[in-house]
Order: structure tokens, then sequence, then C-alpha cells
């Protein structure tokens, strides 16, 4: 695992009920964990990079615990960032896109009507906006590979297990 996709993620099934994993995951994850922080939820599990080490782009692992229906458990693990900054992102894409669509919508009305369509223009503008925080979280991405992959590392030896990332 050189590099990690969009939104990294992993799924594994486990014998045992959901509640018997977590322990399982949870004790292991305090005895190898060294600093890092675990909060642990029913159902779900919450690792995160020692609080020292954090910056603005410390990637977070969430896993959840879903039976199956053969009485064992689905591990699906999902890296990704700090809420905020997931809401940061997710705000500014809802932006781009209702600026790209009343753009569109009102260029092409513009060029219908024979007028000069600079509502073109805001769709362009929409298209930069996208592409500028694409790039950017792309950048953060591998300010954050390390601790990514830490935090990988962490979980394939908590679970004893090699992991492929998605």
């Amino acid at each position: 695992m050189s590099q990690f996709g969009f939104r990294p993620h992993f799924t594994l099934e486990r014998p045992g009920s959901p509640a018997e994993e977590q322990r399982r995951l949870a004790a292991s994850l305090q005895r190898l964990g060294e600093t890092f922080k675990i909060k642990s939820f029913p159902g779900f599990l919450c690792l995160r990079v020692p609080p020292a080490e954090r910056h603005f782009w410390s990637p977070r692992l969430h896993v959840s615990f879903e039976p199956t229906e053969q009485g064992h458990t689905q591990l699906d693990g999902v890296y990704g960032p700090n809420a905020n900054l997931w809401s940061l992102f997710l705000y500014g894409y809802l932006l781009a896109s209702s600026a790209g669509l009343f753009g569109g919508a009102l260029g092409w009305a513009q060029h219908a009507l024979a007028k000069p369509a600079w509502g073109f223009a805001i769709l362009a503008g929409a298209l930069a906006l996208a592409l500028g925080l694409y790039l950017v979280a792309q950048f953060g991405q591998k300010i954050a590979a390390q601790q990514t992959f830490r935090l990988h590392q962490l979980i394939e030896a908590a679970l004893k297990a090699s992991i492929p990332v998605h």
C-alpha cells in the first residue's frame, strides 16, 4: 500500500458477535496503541492520532461492527479527516455545485435569448473552486499520509491480519 485513495476504506469479516469483536479490538488497540486516542461507542470505534502529533490534516479511522447472516461480524473501516475539516469541504463542494448549476442555467438562458452569456463565467468560477478544493484536499491527504499509514499499521497489528485498503 503505497498510496491511499479518495476515501480509503476496508472491509473485513471476523468470527464472533459485533460486541465481542469490538471489545477484542479495543483491548488489542489499548495494548498496542501507544498514545493513540481510542473512542468506543456501541457498534462503532474511532481511532485518532495522539493529541501531541495532531495537526489540521490529521486523519481518523472509523470502524463499524455489523452482524452478518452467518453469525460473524463485518468490520467496515473508513479513514478520513476530522469532522470540522470534512464539513468545510462538504460545504465548499455544495457551494461550488450550487453556483455551477446556477451559472450554467443562467448562461444557457442568456445564450438562448441571444444575450451576453456572462452566467457561464459563474460556471467557470464554480468549476475552478471545485478543482481548487480537490487539489487542496489532495495536498492535505499527502500531508496526512504518514499518519494514515500508521493508523493502518496499528489496526493490522491489533487484528493480526493483512488488510487491503480500497
